[in-house]
């Protein structure tokens, strides 16, 4: 099998993928609504196939035959919403994790805990 022509198929492929896939894609183009900037943020994923093989021919070169596909899937997420100095990741579906949610509550937990110790201090 001839290196060359699968370079070809797979360098082919990849062009294609690259042009369907950058980094605007994930992180889209900011929108600016009043004083609030709306990020988009999407989840990427892609697979990529290549193959080939070379046929018996009755010349010295043989015949090749292959081929290469992929394919993306880009699914939105969430927006990052900045307004002045603060950044809150808005996710567009319920499915926050519990790692996400108690960055989320950590100020108010941090808050709570300075009123908790300030009693114990009196």
């Amino acid at each position: 099998m001839s290196d060359s022509n699968i370079k070809s198929i797979m360098d082919s492929t990849m062009n294609n993928l690259h042009a369907m896939v950058d980094a605007d894609t994930i992180v889209g183009s900011p929108i600016t609504v009043g004083d609030i900037t709306l990020i988009p943020v999407s989840k990427v994923a892609f697979g990529l196939a290549t193959g080939g093989s070379d046929f018996p021919s009755k010349n010295q070169q043989g015949l090749f035959g292959g081929g290469g596909g992929a394919g993306v899937t880009i699914t939105p997420i969430a927006f990052m919403a900045i307004t002045g100095s603060t950044v809150k990741m808005l996710p567009i579906y319920n499915e926050i994790t519990s790692i996400e949610k108690a960055i989320d509550m950590a100020p108010e937990i941090l808050e709570k805990a300075k009123e908790l110790f300030k009693k114990e201090d009196k």
